[in-house]
């Protein structure tokens, strides 16, 4: 029955975004696990569209913030504004009371104002003036940015880039598919509307489903291995790797691939984690918590490079233990 619905809720995105299965999926992902998303990729890709479509096909609150040099923390959060009426301050809140947030070109803004919205990420709650305030249920913010390396932008230090479930690449559509998007974005008459079909009740539902999914011992210790081997390359073999390697993942990585792996088995009708689970979300766990060096720079090495050794690199040993 869950399944059948989420399956409706990508039917109905399909209506207006072309390809890009793979950012729906991770969004969902993010959505059913209480994961915050972060998708990169150059202007134009369906970006905004997508996310903006989504919200539309889920009965949730739903609010775009364009993130631009001049915003302040206060127009993310809300502030205390003086009523002469009453002769008291009052709490105006923010666009971030809302259960999606789309973060539109996060790295656009300074660091003050991305560190407000990752603060509320992390604590699920903001403060304004003496008052905190619990952020409604479910939260979850799907932000967007362009590539670092143009110009006008704000890179998000590493360790709020953390508090992201997956950071999500966004790559060029195929060649039939951008030939679709040419034709319904140059035909006046089509119409890009979307029916709701989630609620609260179902997203919360879904959660309990996932969380009801098993993984093997064998496989829990695959994804410890396999984020041990980002922060000590030179054990599991990869000596050329390792000099490329600046700081390992975090345990944020080894929660966020359980949960992601499990939430992938139960979207395609398991309830039970298999090892192909995990290959498929590694990179977008992992890509933004291997930190690299200069010399990877240098050298063209990316971490997509480094995660694609990585897997082929560590064994699934069925009868191996943590020591």
């Amino acid at each position: 029955m869950h399944q059948e619905k989420i399956q409706e809720v990508i039917n109905e995105v399909k209506k207006v975004v072309v390809g890009q299965e793979k950012m729906v999926n991770r969004l969902l992902i993010g959505l059913f696990t209480n994961g915050h998303i972060l998708l990169e990729g150059v202007p134009g890709l369906a970006k905004t569209l997508t996310v903006n479509t989504l919200s539309k096909v889920l009965h949730l609150d739903f609010k775009r913030i364009q993130f631009t040099p001049d915003l302040l923390p206060a127009d993310l959060i809300g502030t205390m504004i003086y009523n002469q009426l009453n002769a008291n301050f009052e709490v105006k809140k923010g666009p971030i009371f809302s259960n999606i947030i789309l973060a539109d070109e996060i790295n656009r803004s300074p660091a003050k104002v991305q560190s407000a919205l990752l603060e509320a990420m992390q604590e699920k709650q903001v403060t304004i003036g003496e008052t905190t305030f619990m952020l409604d249920k479910p939260f979850l913010v799907l932000a967007t940015q362009n590539p670092v390396d143009q110009e006008g932008t704000y890179p998000l230090p590493e360790a709020q880039v953390d508090r992201f479930m997956m950071k999500v690449n966004i790559e060029y559509p195929s060649k039939s598919d951008e030939l679709e998007v040419m034709r319904r974005m140059t035909n006046s008459k089509f119409i890009s509307e979307v029916n709701p079909i989630l609620n609260k009740e179902d997203i919360f539902a879904i959660r309990s489903a996932i969380n009801e999914v098993q993984i093997a011992e064998a496989l829990e210790n695959y994804i410890i291995e396999m984020v041990f081997s980002t922060r000590f390359p030179e054990k599991y073999g990869m000596h050329e790797e390792a000099k490329y390697i600046q700081f390992g993942a975090s345990p944020r990585a080894s929660i966020n691939l359980n949960l992601a792996a499990k939430a992938n088995a139960f979207m395609q009708g398991r309830d039970y984690v298999l090892p192909e689970d995990i290959k498929e979300i590694a990179e977008d766990v992992l890509n933004h918590r291997i930190i690299l060096n200069y010399e990877a720079e240098a050298d063209g090495v990316s971490t997509r490079d480094l995660i694609n050794k990585i897997l082929d690199k560590i064994p699934l040993n069925k009868s191996a233990t943590i020591q």
